[in-house]
């Protein structure tokens, strides 16, 4: 087993990598830096001054000083400076990549009018006395531009936030989930059977933004009249309670139900049709603890799988539903980070979301060795 894992943490720790490197590619293309210039400095800078502002402060290769300074000086046009910037592939990017990570040391950049400009160095410190390295693995996740401070104080409460609502959704998703789908299983194509596995298809078919709605409309508004609930989790962030948190929990957990439901109920069905059951009927065994104490357990093998992907899912989930319920988690940070361009919180996000993935996928494959000791770790 120890080996077994081994060998996973290495495919999780290659898989981080080529994951994170490719949206630290996406989000560091040209046109998103450009975007990032501007709203820093000036939205009317020409592509002259966008390469150089990038140049100084990391992003790209700098600008040839000579074009700098003709420009500068007046002696060729700005159409004529932008004619020789680079709006391609940057070779920098590796570095750039490797000094996010914190593997490669942070750069040092002097300007031509004498001023530098340091990576690691904080505002108001000296030179001298900033680290060499300060990635991701030094702890430094970069500064936000929305948040204007660091990606990991602007991150920590909403990383809290989701977590608490992903806690409490499968709280009421996975046992729920496994209730429907045994006794759909239990006699395959009774009218329990189909009324449950109706039901199940109804809520997976049903997207989180079109059963928010309705639940907002329907339970919130005096549409209806049922005004059971609040519209906004706003509140739930410091005084979660059932009138303002539960609609948010209800509209996840009911699109992931449906889908652990069904596996739940093809998997209780496929066990119960088994030698062993037949056998176990025959000699008397009652109902009850055959499916209790036989095949349960076997039944549960596969709807675990589904179960840690669900964690994954959540995360693309929470962006809707946050973001419709205003309840700022990591999803409503992503919609707002990728609205005004903040590169930095992206990627710090990015991180987060390949981390889950991958731990729960270790977490799945342990899980499913034990449940099926049919499967070998060799």
């Amino acid at each position: 087993m120890g080996l077994f894992i081994l060998r996973r943490v290495g495919v999780m720790i290659l898989t981080a990598l080529c994951l994170t490197f490719i949206v630290f590619f996406l989000t560091n293309l040209y046109p998103n830096l450009e975007k990032l210039a501007k709203s820093e400095g000036n939205f009317r800078m020409p592509d002259i001054e966008v390469a150089s502002w990038l140049g100084r402060n990391g992003y790209r290769t700098p600008v040839d000083p000579e074009v700098l300074t003709a420009y500068n000086t007046g002696k060729i046009t700005a159409e004529e400076a932008a004619a020789s910037v680079n709006t391609g592939f940057d070779i920098r990017l590796l570095r750039n990549y490797g000094e996010w990570l914190g593997i490669l040391p942070g750069y040092v950049i002097e300007a031509p009018d004498g001023t530098v400009n340091a990576r690691c160095q904080q505002p108001g410190t000296d030179l001298a006395d900033a680290p060499r390295f300060c990635g991701i693995l030094q702890g430094k996740w970069g500064w936000s531009t929305v948040s204007k401070t660091s990606v990991g104080e602007a991150l920590a409460p909403r990383v809290a936030n989701t977590g608490f609502l992903m806690l409490c959704v499968m709280l009421l998703m996975v046992p729920s989930a496994l209730i429907v789908g045994v006794l759909a299983g239990m006699r395959e194509g009774s009218v329990t059977d189909r009324s449950l596995s109706t039901v199940s298809i109804a809520t997976t078919a049903t997207p989180e933004y079109v059963s928010g709605v309705l639940f907002i409309a329907i339970f919130t508004s005096s549409a209806v009249g049922l005004k059971w609930f609040k519209g906004s989790a706003a509140s739930a962030m410091d005084n979660p309670n059932f009138e303002n948190f539960f609609l948010p929990v209800l509209t996840i957990a009911l699109y992931g139900m449906g889908y652990i439901a069904r596996m739940t109920r093809a998997s209780m069905a496929e066990v119960m049709t088994a030698q062993y059951i037949r056998t176990a009927r025959l000699k008397g065994v009652s109902f009850p603890n055959i499916v209790m104490k036989h095949a349960l357990r076997n039944a549960l093998i596969a709807p675990f799988t589904v179960i840690m992907l669900q964690f994954p899912w959540l995360l693309n989930g929470v962006v809707i539903v946050e973001t419709l319920f205003q309840y700022k988690g990591v999803g409503w940070e992503l919609v707002r980070a990728a609205g005004n361009n903040d590169i930095e919180m992206l990627l710090g996000i990015s991180v987060i979301s390949v981390f889950v993935v991958l731990v729960t996928q270790l977490i799945s494959d342990i899980g499913y060795v034990y449940l099926n000791p049919r499967i070998s770790v060799s």
